[in-house]
């Protein structure tokens, strides 16, 4: 495989300009070559670049003047952002570079989360950011395979301390398209969600048992940026089927956690008609950030701190049925087939009888309610058993390997 790659470079070229051509320098000097992109409305580059800012509000239906014209920044950014993100997607449908790089700040950060969830899973997608890792950004604006540098010292001008943030950014986004491995678009993937062995263990059976059947799995784990994943690759359709056995972050959401998947958590695959197996494991915990002072609200309920960074609340009976009814909200729209799959005898291993968390009134308030509200579109299985049996897998399974043999699943 060729080092050539080129990587396309994006930002406001109008007031970034030394520090964007720092960047592509940079690249060059490593043997990449690289493609510009302009995304500034009033200014102009010092250079012109290959693809201008007239040429990025066209891409996406509009144009410079009328971004000037809306008297507004935020609306110009986000004509820009429409455009940049349209054209990316098509540059690199054509084969046109291999990884993308963006220099920002709020604004140019906010285009640059539209721009990397325009283009597939397997291409570089790399943001050097004023707000890297802040809580400004959402999970659910974030593409599966983003990376975040901090752009460290960097906000007016070059100096030697940007310098060491973007040199690094400029490595890693060229090392990337150098090294990738593209997901395999001819064998079919399985998106599977939980948590680590120790609370859930279904992975253990079901993953060798799906690879003999000639699929590949990809298991994510569900503390909020891994359910992002999860949504964002089941919307793009890319799972052939999914086994979503951990909606721990829909609790999650539900109770305010900034530990989240997004609003959206349940829904992508249903919305991509992507056949989903579904079992709402770890429905009872809701989990906050452990180094952080607890909500008063929970001074009442048993916890448990899984470690400096992680510490999981146990809802009480009113509260499960909330979560009960947002699986059904949720699984409701699904336009795909869909089975919810309720074993009766807890779903994590820290709810079994004489466990830490176990959590009786709360498992049996949260069936009878999933019962009450489950859709007409879901086909249900009560099973008498723990989510970490046997006989749990083998009922996920059996599912699925009716849907293989009535052509629900590509094979």
């Amino acid at each position: 495989m060729s080092d050539a790659k080129t990587i396309l470079v994006i930002g406001t070229y109008d007031t970034k300009d030394d520090e964007l051509g720092f960047l592509a320098g940079v690249i060059r000097d490593q043997g990449g070559h690289v493609v510009t992109m302009d995304v500034s409305v009033l200014g102009d580059p010092s250079q012109p670049t290959d693809y201008s800012k007239h040429d990025v509000a066209k891409e996406g239906g509009s144009s410079i003047q009328a971004a000037i014209d809306s008297g507004d920044e935020n609306h110009a950014m986000q004509i820009m952002a429409k455009g940049a993100s349209l054209l990316a997607a098509r540059l690199q449908n054509e084969g046109k570079f291999d990884g993308m790089i963006v220099l920002g700040g709020t604004m140019g950060t906010d285009l640059a989360l539209d721009v990397a969830s325009a283009l597939p899973l397997g291409v570089p997608k790399y943001i050097v950011s004023t707000v890297s890792f802040s809580p400004l950004i959402p999970a659910e604006r974030l593409a599966a395979d983003t990376q975040m540098i901090l752009w460290a010292g960097g906000l007016y001008g070059l100096n030697s301390v940007c310098k060491a943030s973007l040199s690094q950014a400029a490595g890693a986004v060229l090392g990337a398209a150098r090294a990738v491995q593209t997901p395999d678009p001819d064998k079919p993937l399985i998106g599977m969600m939980s948590l680590g062995t120790s609370a859930l263990k279904y992975v253990v059976p079901l993953k060798p048992a799906l690879e003999e059947r000639g699929f590949e799995v990809a298991v994510f784990h569900a503390t909020g940026m891994g359910g992002r994943a999860f949504e964002s690759l089941a919307g793009q359709g890319a799972f052939a089927c999914v086994f979503d056995f951990c909606t721990q972050e829909l609790g999650n959401y539900v109770n305010g956690s900034n530990i989240s998947a997004g609003a959206d958590r349940l829904t992508n695959a249903g919305a991509t008609g992507t056949p989903q197996i579904v079992a709402p494991g770890c429905y009872d915990l809701v989990d906050v950030v452990g180094w952080q002072p607890i909500d008063g609200k929970w001074d009442a309920h048993l916890k448990h701190a899984h470690n400096r960074l992680l510490t999981s609340i146990v809802l009480q009976a009113a509260e499960t049925k909330l979560v009960a009814r947002a699986h059904c909200g949720q699984l409701a729209k699904a336009k795909g087939p869909t089975a919810l799959i309720l074993p009766e005898h807890g779903l994590g291993e820290w709810d079994r009888e004489g466990a830490d968390l176990h959590n009786p009134e709360g498992l049996a308030a949260f069936l009878a309610e999933i019962e009450a509200y489950v859709p007409d579109n879901v086909a249900t299985y009560r099973i008498p058993c723990h989510i970490n049996d046997a006989t749990f897998a083998e009922k996920a399974l059996d599912v699925f390997d009716g849907w293989r043999a009535d052509g629900l699943i590509p094979v």
